[in-house]
């Protein structure tokens, strides 16, 4: 009996050393991945708003043809001026490569923050 308490004392003590440096080294590896994650969520952030402007229509194209219909109505050109608001909007669609762009940026920022979440929960574990 006594060898086998003595055993598991031994046991203990190196078990307790392992799992100290294990929990040392995972934890500092995980503060890693959270400043590193936080880092490149803030620039992808920026570089989103940036390429914002690109999914949508010039709001000066929208001015400059309502401001030509005007003119054309008080110049007395109500054929030209047509009876409808012209609206250049409705013809516009953004181009397939700033969607694809933006859809890269999201989808880089979901899995940053998808990074530090699960960094969060490794160390609150």
């Amino acid at each position: 009996k006594d060898k086998r308490s003595r055993f598991w004392g031994v046991y203990k003590r190196v078990a307790e050393e392992h799992d100290g440096e294990f929990l040392e080294r995972y934890t500092t590896d995980m503060d890693i991945v959270l400043i590193f994650s936080g880092l490149f969520s803030a620039v992808s952030t920026a570089f989103i708003v940036a390429m914002e402007s690109n999914l949508s229509s010039d709001p000066s194209d929208i001015t400059n043809s309502l401001l030509k219909q005007l003119v054309q109505i008080g110049l007395g050109n109500l054929v030209e001026a047509g009876t409808a608001p012209a609206d250049p909007a409705s013809t516009w669609s953004p181009p397939t490569s700033a969607v694809r762009i933006q859809l890269v940026a999201y989808t880089s920022l979901s899995m940053s923050l998808l990074a530090a979440f699960g960094a969060v929960l490794g160390k609150q574990w």
